[in-house]
């Protein structure tokens, strides 16, 4: 399909409505009057069995009987989340899990039976130090099903046996009859019956905030017939109401079930165990095979080849090479960004989150509550001739109810407190200065509008204002063609109109309209620039909302993302293969009318395509996802639901700290990989140099000098959590491939470094294998060779690009001054003087410079096409090619939104010039 086609199936859905909406509302049809088009509200079905259908005729004067409330108990349960605790023991013991931490508790035992004790400590105590520091900083995560609990309500009314009573929320059942009112936490999803509480019919309607459910920034009318889920709350009116669900099978219980189905591994825990994986696999055949040797080579040595004795040496060897600080030194870093990201207000509450936001390539973002304020405001109004915004802000106010527990009336009321001067520093704020309201008629939802009579004390002259739906106030005017334009201009943009009109002393009957409020609950003040910023931090921004499909779209174009928002429709169409589905998940700039199941699916099918994927959000309906997205993160005043299943939590009001978040993270990621980097390096070429020396001239060196280049070298990469970094402008990826076969290459060279010192030192210097001082000159070497490796690692360019912190590069340096020392006055092993000590380290600081040319040329030929051509696997054949026909596909694509947008913009100019015309005449006239 081609670009166009794509954008005209995905992303342009509306633009044939909006067309024969201004055809409609044009000049070129005098015959009828132009019609007023008005937002149909898209509900979320929720699907009866019928076996349950059959159990909610429930005589609401009466009530289920004890009896029957006490059998459907047994049926369906209790209306309660299933609690699923997590043994804080158990939890404390998965720390010592990992392909790592396997090798080292082997080694711990073995130590324990070859009887080095000093080893066993070492190695036990950095079991548990790693253990502690992961444990112990993610001790403060809640139970998300905990909070789930808490937005329930606690007691329900209900009819039983006859009597309105009070009861447990969690002994509802299905068929109850509930009573609703105004302010109540609805306690089980329901069914409007259409009965008051006091049980006579009434056509009025509940007016439901369910914000923290769906997403929707608007209350939501609901008339007989109609659900009401569990945990929303009832703002305006009162009703009867059958139980259809309860517990589990409610809207919030399955979001619950969604969360507590979530227990994937993480995805550093998946790098970790790759690395240690590769390193196990070295090291225990390397060392086996050094095993096997020995015991055969010393066979008839009753000492040597005793085999507790090779048990030993290899033990040792063993614990030198593999990584016994990884963990611990992964953790160490990450902790320490975890409290910088603390003093930025970012809250990191699951410690591997912090190098997860490193790799982060889409955001999908809650909106409201989260890129929005969650509160309606007063818009750019439509005004009328004669009239200007000062006006319809005064008459707006003439005509709201003092102190209603309604958010149009407070939004109305705040704009005009805000920006109109006699309503600033008001000494009394129940009065409006030159005038006074001498009658009132409050909102009916049968007449849908408010009106005040109203007197100016400044001349004496009374007149009416009113205020109210749309099509209400324009038939009290007597229509007005251009009115009813605005209004479906607005509607067509997803914001609340609200019609203003007033009468005049000369004509106190007949009104004259002042001209439409329009309503939005608009975008936090800093989210367009977070949403650039991650942009040119190369993350996308998705909009996911349970909002309606038309609001999704203008606060996108407020937020300068592209207006591509489906509505969830897409995520669940039969006729489409989940690879297309998918292709919508990744093309698309957003999703609208979803529910918690389709932020779930959006999340798992970016995943599934390899991307690891961030998620925003602050309410109930958010949960899942943020459970589910490898990095969750709860914004400020979220609930405890969506607190509780995040990974991060935002303590400061807007999103630009999630900037901050992923600025520290990549920080923290560049030191992580670069620790890793020179690790990897560091082994391999231990174990090389060892198993190669060993089968060739059967050299081995103290057991020692290997421990202890093993705690110096590890011990002083810890203040590599503090070290200067190079963020990257992209995000990052451990790329294990390419670490790896670095890691060989520069170990490889090592080794061969390595060589050359034993081979010149015995047969250039004449210093006999069995001389301990040839042991002294290999242990200098072996211990900072491979040590400044890691100034080198600290970034993909050369070294002096970004210069080391001062703490990093003393301890660093100081670790390899007191090795020299050591190896110079011959303290734990033979002296070697100044000569060969100053010596070994100048060439170990020299050929850090070689090694540093090799990593940049490596970084910069090494690419997925030069893998895949030297390796030319199905899978990587498949990805090239994917990734090359994406590329095109994105090229049009941008050229056709240039298109299209230049379009829209002539289009516009060409419909404000009309206008303008319009108004003069009207003006002349």
């Amino acid at each position: 399909m081609s670009s166009e086609g794509i954008e005209e199936k995905i992303g342009l859905e509306t633009s044939g409505k909006k067309e024969e909406i201004v055809e409609k509302n044009g000049e070129g049809s005098n015959a009828k009057p132009v019609e007023l088009v008005e937002h149909k509200h898209v509900e979320v079905a929720d699907d009866i069995p019928p076996e349950l259908e059959a159990l909610l005729h429930t005589d609401p004067s009466h009530g289920l009987t004890s009896a029957e409330a006490q059998k459907r108990l047994e049926d369906f349960g209790r209306n309660e989340l299933a609690e699923v605790k997590t043994n804080p023991i158990l939890k404390f013991l998965s720390y010592f899990t990992g392909a790592i931490a396997y090798l080292i508790e082997i080694s711990c035992i073995f130590a324990a039976i070859v009887q080095h004790w000093l080893d066993f400590g070492i190695i036990l105590a950095l079991l548990f130090v790693n253990a502690f520091i992961g444990f112990i900083e993610e001790a403060r995560a809640e139970s998300a099903l905990d909070a789930l609990k808490q937005t329930l309500a606690l007691k329900a009314k209900v009819w039983r046996d006859g009597h309105f009573v009070e009861v447990d929320t969690a002994e509802l059942v299905p068929g109850d009859i509930i009573g609703l009112r105004l302010g109540d936490i609805i306690p089980a999803d329901a069914r409007l019956l259409g009965i008051s509480v006091t049980g006579g019919e009434t056509e009025g309607t509940l007016s439901i905030d369910q914000s923290a459910l769906t997403g929707e920034s608007l209350p939501v009318e609901k008339k007989k017939g109609d659900t009401v889920y569990s945990s929303s709350i009832v703002k305006q009116g009162q009703m009867l109401a059958v139980v259809t669900k309860t517990g589990s099978n409610t809207f919030i219980g399955r979001a619950a079930n969604l969360i507590s189905i979530t227990v994937e591994q993480g995805h550093f825990q998946k790098i970790v165990n790759a690395i240690g994986n590769f390193l196990i696999l070295i090291t225990v055949v390397l060392v086996s095979i050094i095993f096997i040797y020995q015991m055969v080579y010393f066979r008839n040595d009753p000492v040597k080849g005793n085999v507790f004795e090779v048990l030993g040496h290899v033990l040792v060897l063993t614990i030198a090479a593999i990584p016994v600080g990884l963990p611990t030194v992964l953790s160490v870093t990450m902790a320490v960004g975890a409290k910088q990201l603390a003093a930025k207000k970012v809250i990191v509450k699951r410690l591997t989150a912090v190098e997860e936001m490193a790799s982060v390539s889409v955001l999908c973002s809650d909106k409201t509550g989260t890129l929005t304020l969650n509160e309606l405001t007063f818009d750019e109004p439509y005004l009328c001739p004669g009239f200007t915004k000062s006006d319809i802000l005064l008459y707006s106010y003439l005509s709201a109810e003092p102190g209603a527990n309604d958010p149009i009336e407070y939004a109305v009321r705040t704009a005009a407190e805000n920006e109109l001067d006699i309503l600033k520093n008001r000494p009394n704020s129940h009065e409006i200065p030159g005038y006074k309201v001498t009658a009132f008629i409050p909102f009916n939802p049968a007449t849908k509008m408010t009106n005040a009579t109203v007197a100016n004390l400044n001349n004496n002259e009374v007149f009416k204002v009113a205020k109210g739906a749309p099509q209400v106030i324009i038939k009290l005017v007597g229509g007005d063609d251009d009115a009813v334009r605005a209004v479906n201009s607005l509607a067509i943009r997803g914001l609340r109109a609200l019609g203003v009109a007033r009468t005049f002393p000369d004509d106190p009957e007949t009104y004259k309209l002042v001209g439409m409020i329009s309503l939005l609950d608009p975008p936090r003040p800093d989210s367009a620039e977070t949403i650039r910023l991650c942009n040119h931090y190369g993350v996308e921004v998705k909009m996911i909302t349970g909002d309606q499909l038309i609001i999704a779209k203008e606060v996108a174009h407020r937020l300068g993302m592209n207006r591509v928002i489906l509505d969830a429709n897409h995520l669940v169409d039969p006729d489409k293969t989940e690879e297309e589905v998918t292709q919508h998940c990744e093309r698309a700039d957003g999703f609208a009318q979803v529910i918690p199941e389709h932020k779930y699916r959006v999340v798992e099918l970016l995943q599934k395509r390899g991307l690891l994927v961030g998620m925003t959000g602050d309410g109930v309906n958010d949960a899942p996802a943020l459970k589910k997205a490898n990095v969750g993160i709860a914004v400020h005043g979220c609930t405890d639901a969506a607190r509780s299943a995040a990974d991060i939590v935002l303590l400061a009001p807007g999103l630009s700290t999630i900037v901050d978040g992923i600025m520290t993270s990549r920080a923290i990621f560049q030191r992580m990989r670069s620790y890793a980097l020179y690790r990897i390096t560091s082994t391999v070429h231990f174990l090389m140099f060892f198993f190669c020396i060993t089968l060739i001239e059967n050299w081995q060196m103290s057991a020692i000098l290997l421990i202890l280049i093993a705690l110096l070298n590890d011990a002083a990469t810890l203040v590599i959590a503090v070290d200067n970094a190079k963020i990257s402008p992209r995000p990052d990826k451990w790329r294990l491939g390419q670490l790896i076969v670095l890691s060989l290459i520069l170990g490889t060279l090592l080794t061969g470094v390595s060589f050359a010192h034993f081979y010149i030192a015995r047969y250039v210097f004449n210093i006999d294998k069995d001389d301990q001082r040839l042991e002294t000159i290999m242990y200098l070497h072996i211990s900072s060779a491979p040590h400044f490796v890691i100034f080198s690692t600290r970034l993909s360019g050369y070294f002096w690009e970004n210069l080391p912190s001062p703490v990093f590069f003393i301890a660093v340096l100081g670790t390899q001054v007191f090795a020299m020392f050591i190896s110079i006055y011959g303290v734990l092993t033979a002296a070697i003087g100044w000569a060969w000590g100053v010596s070994i380290i100048v060439v170990s600081l020299l050929f850090f410079f070689v090694l540093d040319f090799v990593k940049v040329a490596v970084f910069k030929y090494w690419s997925f096409e030069l893998t895949a051509k030297l390796w030319p696997t199905p899978k990587r054949k498949n990805k090239l090619r994917d990734r090359k026909l994406d590329r095109i596909y994105q090229e049009r694509v941008t050229q056709s939104v240039a298109k299209v947008r230049k379009v829209v913009a002539i289009t516009k100019v060409i419909l404000a010039f009309q206008h303008s015309q319009k108004s003069k005449k009207r003006t002349i006239q």
